[in-house]
């Protein structure tokens, strides 16, 4: 599948690691070429305001990794959500990982050298990229923590790593918000993502009239690939503007 033409009636929805970032070691050693945030500001202004970050990372993570660019964004999978007028709103409201489980993940963590703890405001993932040999010990401590049925958190699969996050959040559940506001109602939504963490919110594009673009199968699994076909997106846009510039349709 090729991807598609940007125009000014798209609103983007883009993850980050694995998406707009290639994945690191850690999360703390991803690398932001320094022409993005322009592209990201570009593309923003393009879309009259429609471009969202939507990632497992906290809000406040995406903002210093792409500043000085700040737009629309979904933190850990879409339990926090920042409208494009700034309106913050956390679903639900109250509820994080007990303060029990991140101890005895950080003690576990301490006995497996190259097993690293990511703590979130709400979440806790478990990063094993590092120490591969120790993913069934990982996948059974959290399993014991966290049951199929558990009314709060769920386990968020990823790569090399693992999430305990909030059961009642999703990036699919962010999109339909996002939609639902300006200025992404009315547009046509495309989501791209690379893991499991991103399918629903490709499945929300969907059943809103748009595109769900995994990276694998539309960008050869490149994230400079995404970038590319961003940047040339803004370069079309640019030398059209939109009908209103100028009075007239060019």
């Amino acid at each position: 599948m090729a991807p598609p033409e940007l125009d000014r009636k798209s609103a983007l929805f883009l993850d980050l690691d694995g998406t707009l970032l290639e994945i690191a070691a850690t999360p703390e050693l991803v690398v932001v070429p320094p022409a993005l945030p322009s592209v990201l500001s570009h593309l923003h202004r393009q879309l009259g305001g429609a471009v969202a970050i939507v990632s497992g990372r906290p809000i406040g993570q995406i903002d210093r990794l792409l500043a000085p660019f700040l737009a629309s964004a979904a933190g850990e999978h879409g339990v926090s959500i920042r409208y494009a007028d700034g309106t913050l709103e956390d679903l639900p409201v109250g509820i994080a990982v007990p303060e029990s489980w991140r101890e005895a993940l950080a003690g576990a963590a301490e006995r497996w050298p190259g097993v690293r703890i990511e703590t979130k405001p709400h979440g806790v993932a478990v990063h094993y990229r590092l120490a591969p040999e120790r993913e069934s010990e990982v996948w059974q401590l959290v399993r014991d923590m966290v049951a199929p049925d558990h009314p709060w958190f769920r386990l968020i699969p990823a790569r090399e790593a693992v999430e305990i996050g909030l059961r009642a959040a999703s990036k699919g559940h962010a999109v339909e918000r996002f939609m639902g506001h300006a200025p992404f109602h009315g547009r046509k939504p495309i989501f791209i993502g690379d893991d499991f963490t991103d399918e629903a919110g490709m499945s929300m594009a969907r059943q809103f009239g748009g595109l769900g673009l995994r990276v694998a199968d539309v960008f050869g699994g490149d994230p400079a690939q995404v970038r590319a076909w961003l940047t040339l997106g803004m370069e079309r846009m640019e030398g059209h503007p939109p009908p209103d510039a100028a009075g007239t349709t060019p």
